[in-house]
């Protein structure tokens, strides 16, 4: 009887976290931005045009350094994107939004980190950037300051960010994980945050 007792609580908690599960895969995606060619470093993408207002979701998407903005499951932004070095990575997983701050410093680096996104209390963000090829944060999301205006604008605190690798090859197949980031001289990874981005 205990054991019987034990796989119906079980079953139910695995219930209970199934929605949980089935949304930390991210938004479901009904239409996306169709672009000439792939975004480059700096670039990004904004049509909001005839999608209602509502809640954003937001995926990063690291291997292809993309972020992507939907909203009714419409894809309305799409920006080329920096992120964490191999020693400072950008986390996976799901995060809410927990704080806006159109002008925020960082209190660690000492740098602008405009129309700031706050995804943890540790100092990951998405914010501002000056997005060049071959750069890295320390754990942050950069976007172009225009992109990260225009994010800022429509994200909400507690919309959902998803931080994840190889988000929907089946749309993005133009979209090729990004090469590694190299600096030419002597093969390091460049940290750009000491000067743009925390």
């Amino acid at each position: 009887m205990v054991k019987a007792v034990g796989r119906w609580v079980m079953a139910g908690l695995a219930a209970l976290m199934l929605p949980a599960v089935a949304h930390a895969r991210g938004p479901a995606v009904t239409s996306v931005i169709s672009l000439e060619s792939p975004l480059g470093p700096g670039e990004y993408a904004w049509d909001d045009s005839g999608v209602p207002a509502g809640p954003v979701r937001i995926v990063v998407d690291l291997s292809t350094e993309k972020l992507h903005v939907y909203r009714h499951g419409v894809e309305i932004g799409r920006a080329y994107i920096l992120y964490g070095a191999d020693h400072k990575p950008t986390p996976t997983g799901t995060f809410p939004i927990l704080e806006k701050d159109r002008d925020h410093v960082s209190n660690l680096y000492g740098a602008p980190m405009p129309y700031m996104l706050r995804l943890t209390w540790g100092g990951v963000a998405i914010h501002g950037s000056e997005v060049e090829a071959n750069a890295a944060t320390h754990g942050c999301v950069g976007v172009p300051d225009e992109f990260a205006a225009l994010l800022f604008a429509q994200a909400k605190k507690g919309d959902q960010v998803l931080v994840t690798r190889g988000w929907r090859p089946d749309l993005y197949k133009d979209e090729a994980p990004a090469p590694e980031r190299l600096d030419a001289e002597d093969g390091e990874t460049v940290v750009v945050e000491e000067v743009v981005t925390p």
